[in-house]
């Protein structure tokens, strides 16, 4: 499975998560889904949020499509950063965290 993993520092939180919550069908549209999301406890203007990725050259797409980071803006996006991932391999999980396998 791919995700992609983000983060964003934002200049107000309530204002970037409400643009950020009307995008969620276009999210879904580019093969998106919401698996996790986290506040910092430092900064809780600095957000992390993981998508499942059903189809990467369409969620590429997404974060590349014109007008993206004018959006960004909009929404107070001060800076931030994606990565797409893959879990690596020797790894799975397990109740305590993560756990080599054997």
């Amino acid at each position: 499975m791919i995700y992609m993993v983000c983060r964003n520092r934002v200049a107000d939180y309530a204002r970037w998560k409400m643009v950020f919550d009307s995008h969620a069908k276009a999210h879904r549209a580019a093969g998106l889904e919401l698996v996790h999301f986290w506040r910092s406890l430092e900064d809780p203007n600095n957000v992390f949020y993981v998508f499942e990725v059903a189809d990467i050259e369409r969620a590429r797409a997404f974060v590349k499509r014109p007008g993206s980071e004018e959006a960004a803006e909009a929404a107070g996006v001060l800076d931030g950063e994606l990565h797409f991932v893959a879990r690596a391999a020797g790894y799975a999980p397990h109740d305590d965290g993560y756990a080599p396998d054997v």
